[in-house]
């Protein structure tokens, strides 16, 4: 999922010989399908995900339990504090938002960009995720964008998504607590195409990746977050944006812990990583049966009162890709 960079401790795999015939022992044995029958979408790759969905689901909370070294750190307190406190006012009330919205950059029309991670600590998420890398468990990789070479899927529709229950609390407080919100407030048409989410983690690596064409995403909104840690440099891989109305493109590179927000419809594109590598989590937000805002964009907001709410609708199991 990611190139170890820090001296965190590394995961303890000890305790696996220990646990004769446990979850972890018996994930650790299965093969993986091949990337070529993961690309054709072959059809006994989803029938290893499926048959193995709950063995993987008890196997990552196995190795949660074993190494709490890492699971310590994940939780809230990896997000910017200034973040962090501007979060918790507006959730006690609505009308202070404001202090949210400040912290948002536009950096071009309709592109956000903030500091969401702590850079102090973002080197304790990283160790996490290279402890999930090397953890041995098959974790199945987001094969349906081109850029698939590393990194696994977050969200719990996903097939072979990575089911640690440290992450996975994690995952849903950034989904729900945080980007749902700042999306509602910077672009009034998501309210109600966001009771869906979706995530995955990628790696852009020289020699491996080339580059991502033009796209726009299946998403009402797209956040796009740079995991790299402070000093883990790379050269290239910069994210362009497109506007549709005055063919300009803006080529933009964010820094250590940063979050770019944009609507899913803002065509966007990755450039050849020449040198290092870069490493980025992506969520998405969209409505029931994969839903997105289509047509004039609204002219007024809901109420700050309706935006800092979770919705109750159930969870569907359907994923993008």
């Amino acid at each position: 999922m990611s190139v170890s960079t820090t001296q965190m401790p590394t995961p303890d795999r000890s305790n696996a010989v220990k646990v004769t015939g446990g979850a972890l022992d018996r994930a650790r044995l299965l093969d993986l399908p091949g990337r070529d029958e993961m690309l054709k979408r072959a059809p006994s790759v989803q029938r290893f995900w499926d048959s193995n969905r709950l063995l993987l689901e008890s196997a990552w909370k196995e190795w949660d339990e074993q190494n709490s070294q890492l699971s310590q750190w994940i939780n809230e307190t990896l997000l910017s504090e200034p973040l962090r406190n501007a979060i918790a006012l507006a959730w006690e009330d609505p009308a202070k938002e404001q202090a949210v919205a400040d912290l948002w950059e536009e950096i071009l029309p309709g592109v956000y960009q903030a500091q969401l991670f702590d850079i102090e600590k973002l080197h304790l998420l990283r160790a996490y995720l290279d402890g999930v890398a090397s953890a041995g468990i098959p974790l199945r990789p987001p094969y349906g964008i081109a850029l698939n070479r590393n990194g696994g899927m977050l969200d719990a529709r996903s097939e072979g998504y990575l089911a640690a229950p440290t992450f996975q609390v994690f995952y849903n407080l950034i989904m729900n607590k945080y980007m749902r919100p700042i999306s509602r407030m910077l672009f009034p048409e998501v309210m109600g195409f966001d009771t869906q989410t979706f995530g995955f983690s990628i790696q852009y690596q020289e020699g491996m990746d080339t580059s991502l064409r033009p796209h726009t995403d299946a998403s009402a909104a797209t956040m796009n977050i740079n995991l790299n840690v402070p000093g883990e440099t790379f050269k290239g891989s910069e994210v362009d944006f497109f506007n549709n109305e005055t063919g300009k493109v803006t080529r933009t590179i964010f820094q250590p812990g940063v979050a770019m927000l944009h609507r899913g419809s803002v065509p966007h594109a990755a450039q050849p990583i020449t040198g290092g590598s870069r490493t980025n989590m992506v969520l998405w937000l969209y409505g029931d049966n994969m839903q997105i805002p289509r047509g004039v964009l609204p002219t007024t907001k809901a109420e700050a009162k309706a935006r800092w709410t979770v919705p109750d609708t159930q969870k569907d199991d359907f994923a993008p890709f």
